[in-house]
């Protein structure tokens, strides 16, 4: 049986692009250190529209809006495995091997090639708000994300500036989004937000948080953010804690598989997506309602108003 690496120590030995290579799949175009594809992970893309940032170990498709790092790919990518089947295909396809622990050396680490520059309050920056209005939840974003504001360093000593909405876990990192860009700034952990000591809600990312929060905002529940499926042993770990424990993870293969294991894991657990059962996830549920709203509805005017 295949000795198995953890999921810090494969994300830090293992490249996206190496292993698209091995499973036959070739960036079409290169700017700098991004990569685009045509995407793996659904037909039709013609663009292509898939982009990878081996520097800092990042994906994203712009056809669905998703990314991650190397771990959140292969869940993607074999839909129908476990977390640690899909750990062992991905250090299998990449051939690497882990080296007995009394004779390893330390492990290689990835450059830190960002530099956050500042932090501002949020509302400041047209393009984030417009962001987040198009998502539905710039209104409760205000409480809980921040404008990030940082640089990438490239290869010949350059910088890149970037702008995101950040959302800080536990680890006092920032989890970073924006039209363009899914990733983490830092070390990838959870985030928790305490509340009822029994009850605890539980979510893939913070957007789809902060839409459940919109429809359910006397709600005093315990929040589990898992920020990354590939933390999804963590997140149950936390949820022990609980009595009462609701799933809202997405209704595509990695989410019902995520949700599967957590109810294996935990039986008394409840699943919860059939609130948005006709969608992918909770923020897909807010956009479409959003959308139905009358003209004269007060939301709407004030949404028409700020947007950029």
């Amino acid at each position: 049986m295949t000795q198995l690496l953890n999921a810090r120590e494969l994300k830090e030995h293992a490249s996206i692009v190496e292993l698209l290579s091995r499973l036959g799949h070739e960036p079409v175009k290169k700017y700098g250190k991004e990569h685009m594809y045509h995407s793996m992970l659904r037909d039709g893309d013609n663009g292509p529209s898939f982009s990878v940032d081996d520097k800092i170990g990042t994906w994203y498709d712009h056809g669905t809006g998703k990314g991650g790092n190397i771990i959140d790919l292969g869940l993607a990518y074999w839909p129908g495995l476990k977390f640690n089947e899909v750990i062992e295909k991905i250090q299998t396809a990449c051939n690497i091997s882990p080296v007995r622990k009394e004779h390893r050396p330390r492990l290689p680490v990835k450059a830190k090639n960002y530099v956050i520059e500042y932090v501002k309050p949020l509302g400041t920056h047209p393009a984030i708000t417009g962001y987040l209005q198009g998502r539905g939840i710039f209104d409760l974003a205000k409480k809980h994300l921040s404008e990030v504001y940082y640089h990438v360093k490239d290869g010949q000593g350059g910088k890149k500036q970037f702008f995101a909405a950040g959302w800080k876990n536990e680890s006092g990192s920032w989890e970073v989004r924006n039209k363009y860009f899914k990733g983490c700034l830092g070390q990838k952990t959870i985030s928790f937000i305490q509340g009822d000591p029994k009850r605890v809600a539980v979510f893939e990312g913070f957007i789809n948080y902060l839409s459940w929060l919109k429809d359910n905002p006397e709600c005093g529940y315990s929040i589990i953010v898992l920020n990354t499926l590939s933390l999804l042993h963590e997140g149950i770990g936390r949820a022990k804690q609980f009595s009462f424990i609701d799933l809202y993870l997405d209704r595509d293969n990695s989410g019902f598989q995520a949700t599967k294991q957590f109810l294996e894991s935990l039986p008394y657990a409840s699943d919860k997506s059939s609130v948005y059962e006709k969608f992918n996830d909770y923020n897909d549920k807010l956009i479409a309602t959003l959308r139905t709203l009358p003209a004269n509805d007060p939301f709407e005017r004030n949404r028409r108003n700020l947007s950029v």
